[in-house]
């Protein structure tokens, strides 16, 4: 019996073109940044790094401190002893980004939709940001972080996408079996590697991602009538 859905962040519940995303946020937290003594060049090459790490994270540490431990090396310099002044860039120029992203009013009103319907939502979005920058976008969805019986984000998580633990970390956290539980993604490989664990997967298509493969045929798909027509469906109402 379906119990918990879990969805996908970016391109999911909030339509984006990913690559321009991520163009956009290191141009405007390396010019952010660089009045406080960072080369921009530098910079960006040392977000990639951290980030590659918590991609790789073998479990043993967050997410959050593998980047930290990464990200300084690669600078040179004890950065985390300045995260307070990352932390403001994500309460204040990151929101700027808003306007890279679009809107679908249909993703917040299935995610409510699903809601009343008696199931969990779990917001399992690849945690390689803080939570400040997380809870953002979810509110540029049209949502609330309160919408989410649990949020991945890096503090919290010792695994990415596309590796099958993150699931089974988010699994393990709330106690649910994969079969109880569906997954709601638009990234064929990330979202689909719920699969492994033997956990249904919605493929959401508005913002499809397909890297190195198609989709599973047998994966359910479409927009979010469809999604709410097949829940609808799996709990008989």
């Amino acid at each position: 019996m379906l119990k918990t859905v879990f969805f996908d962040l970016d391109g999911t519940l909030l339509p984006m073109d990913q690559e321009e995303f991520i163009r956009q946020y290191l141009a405007c937290l390396t010019s952010a940044m660089e009045p406080e003594g960072y080369d921009p060049e530098t910079l960006g090459k040392a977000v990639w790094t951290g980030t590659k790490a918590m991609v790789c994270n073998d479990g043993s540490k967050t997410n959050e401190a593998v980047f930290w431990e990464s990200f300084s090396r690669s600078l040179g310099r004890n950065a985390r002893e300045e995260e307070q002044t990352f932390l403001r860039f994500y309460q204040g120029p990151f929101q700027q980004l808003r306007a890279v992203c679009g809107y679908n009013p249909a993703a917040a009103s299935a995610v409510r939709e699903i809601r009343n319907l008696g199931l969990n939502t779990v917001l399992a979005t690849n945690p390689l940001f803080p939570a400040v920058a997380t809870q953002s976008r979810v509110r540029w969805a049209g949502l609330e972080p309160e919408d989410f019986a649990w949020i991945t984000t890096y503090e919290n998580s010792r695994y990415c996408k596309p590796n099958p633990d993150y699931y089974r970390g988010i699994l393990d956290k709330l106690n649910l079996k994969p079969g109880e539980c569906l997954m709601v993604g638009n990234d064929v490989q990330e979202d689909g590697a719920a699969a492994k664990l033997g956990m249904p997967v919605f493929l959401l298509t508005d913002c499809l991602i397909q890297r190195g493969g198609n989709a599973d045929p047998s994966w359910p798909q479409g927009s979010f009538p469809e999604l709410l027509g097949w829940i609808r469906s799996e709990l008989g109402v």
